[in-house]
């Protein structure tokens, strides 16, 4: 059954009912209820103001917005799927609450900046969860580091052992791309943070208006330059998109090193079974599903910022309606990523490190080569004859079954007489962790300090 809409004038307000459903936005844009009404509340303080609404008429409008509010809150009030969008319900509802009075609201507003308004406000609120998210996961990660500064692993390049490195030292790099994480959240927030409202269509308004009055009651730092920009203007889309998405390839990777960590093959930690599935026909089987599922969801918001750019690539200004594809898709990132987050969180404070694995992974990886090779090099011997002495050393312990640690002193001095007794405390792996010093290294002082680091970073507001 067609519907009349609100905007009925030199057209008949009646649209086909397939066309209307496709125009409509109110599926996904009636979770900024909230702030469709903050946004009015505002607007409707400003406009008694400038002298556009009596105080009992503000009283009456704020009264109404206020009431819906609560209704919708409490479920009193259900929200008409049949209507155009939440700007539309909140406004019809109004008026049908209050009378005449409630289609005043609207002067000297489009909903062209009002979507542009709610929004920012909306995006706004999201990035503050978002960020509070990423913090507890850096705790959770912290927590599993503290118990690990002693947890030898090998560190790898091309997924091949490397050199010796702490279990800790590998956690806290994760918590460096997190901070990160933050400060681009931070970042696209503060650009962001500008309002809109009094662009209306695209022009501006003949009303005696007052901005910025409007911006500092809902909290923004100023007002929007250019109405034509104000109303066209989605790079924050954009940045958010883009900043979530580096998030989630971050969670990403963790969670291959996760499935890779909690692998027979591996079995450097245990995942705790509340994140974990069996399979429907193996008994033994405990599959990471869940970091899987993170891996797998990175493509999702991928898809989503791709989808934003290309919707945007081509439009000309002001507003268009293809920009009501916008929200979908920032919207179903930031769910995504939220759901991501607040797994993530406990199975990671949950996992359980096994130590002895990785010391054993360690061990038979040849990873302390380069500190024999070192070895040779501070006793004189230049690094490029060190390294190939290293090399063929460590080529015939393979051949023969052994670990570096494992040959004799004789067998040692075979090679170059300048190995004596201390080499075995030089190579052990422990030593090889301990004497890294440079500042961010493997070092058990360098890794307190990363830890305090990040905690420090932490406490900040």
């Amino acid at each position: 059954m067609a519907n009349k809409k609100m905007w009925a004038g030199v057209t008949s307000g009646v649209t086909d009912t397939v066309a209307d459903d496709f125009n409509s936005s109110i599926r996904f844009d009636s979770r900024m209820y909230k702030q469709d009404i903050r946004g009015s509340l505002e607007h409707a303080a400003m406009l008694m103001r400038v002298g556009i609404l009596t105080e009992g008429e503000l009283e009456e409008i704020t009264d109404g917005l206020l009431g819906i509010l609560e209704d919708i809150e409490t479920g009193a009030l259900a929200i008409d799927m049949t209507a155009e969008d939440i700007h539309m319900f909140v406004e019809a509802t109004l008026t049908e609450r209050i009378g005449e009075v409630g289609k005043k609201l609207h002067t000297a507003r489009s909903r062209n900046d009002q979507v542009a308004l709610d929004l920012r406000l909306y995006m706004r609120d999201e990035c503050g969860e978002i960020i509070s998210l990423i913090k507890e996961l850096i705790g959770s990660i912290l927590k599993i580091a503290k118990v690990s500064t002693d947890a030898i692993m090998p560190g790898y390049t091309h997924l091949q052992r490397a050199q010796p490195i702490t279990f800790a030292h590998h956690l806290l790099a994760y918590c460096m791309m997190l901070l990160r994480d933050i400060s681009r959240m931070k970042d696209a927030s503060a650009r962001m943070n500008v309002s809109p409202l009094g662009s209306c269509a695209l022009a501006g308004t003949t009303f005696p208006i007052d901005r910025g009055s409007v911006a500092e009651a809902l909290g923004f730092s100023g007002i929007t330059t250019n109405s034509i920009d104000g109303v066209s203007d989605r790079d924050y889309c954009i940045e958010i998109g883009a900043a979530l998405s580096t998030l989630m390839m971050h969670l990403s990777r963790l969670s291959e090193e996760i499935i890779l960590w909690s692998s027979w093959e591996f079995k450097f930690i245990e995942l705790d079974s509340a994140y974990t599935t069996g399979s429907s026909i193996m008994p033994q089987k405990r599959n990471p599903d869940m970091a899987e599922l993170v891996r797998g969801k990175t493509g999702r918001v991928y898809g989503n910022l791709f989808s934003t750019l290309t919707m945007l690539k081509g439009l000309p200004l002001a507003y268009n309606k293809d920009m009501q594809e916008d929200k979908e898709a920032i919207f179903d990132s930031v769910d995504t990523v939220k759901m991501c987050l607040s797994v993530f969180i406990p199975m990671i404070a949950t996992m359980k490190p096994i130590k002895e694995n990785m010391l054993n992974a360690a061990k038979r990886g040849f990873i302390n080569a380069t500190d024999l090779a070192d070895y040779l090099t501070k006793r004189g011997l230049p690094f490029r004859s060190a390294y190939k002495i290293s090399g063929t050393i460590v080529r015939e312990c393979i051949e023969r079954n052994n670990t570096l640690d494992e040959l004799t002193l004789d067998e040692y001095k075979s090679y170059s007489p300048i190995f004596d007794e201390d080499l075995y405390e030089e190579i052990s792996l422990t030593t090889c962790v301990k004497k890294r010093i440079s500042e961010g290294g493997t070092g058990y002082e360098s890794v307190d300090k990363q830890i305090a680091f990040v905690e420090g970073e932490l406490s900040k507001t």
